[in-house]
């Protein structure tokens, strides 16, 4: 199976959730090629989520899971580690009150 470059699925996920009228930026550009990516949610209430992807080891398939929530500048703080050990990381931040991140959708993991 092919996988698809990190800047063809951030891409196709920024224009998915234009699709549903979700504001989203690229806040840090990672590697084009094989740069992992991290999904910033913020609520706009001062709260946020962060998801990273990975393996589910039971099952072999790709899974979003979340790396940090609660108050904004504690996942800010959580992300910025991040960066720190992966400077190939891309961050894109989706704001939402409803809290949609759309990364529950079929192809998205």
């Amino acid at each position: 199976m092919t996988r698809l470059t990190a800047r063809f699925w951030v891409d196709a996920y920024l224009a998915r959730l234009r699709l549903h009228d979700i504001p989203a930026f690229v806040v840090a550009h990672g590697d084009d090629t094989a740069g992992a990516v991290l999904v910033k949610l913020s609520t706009l209430d001062g709260k946020a989520r962060a998801f990273t992807r990975g393996f589910d080891l039971a099952t072999g398939e790709r899974v979003w899971s979340d790396l940090a929530g609660g108050d904004e500048r504690e996942v800010d703080a959580a992300i910025s580690r991040q960066r720190g050990f992966d400077p190939d990381l891309w961050v894109i931040e989706v704001e939402d009150r409803a809290g949609r991140h759309l990364l529950d959708q079929d192809g998205l993991a």
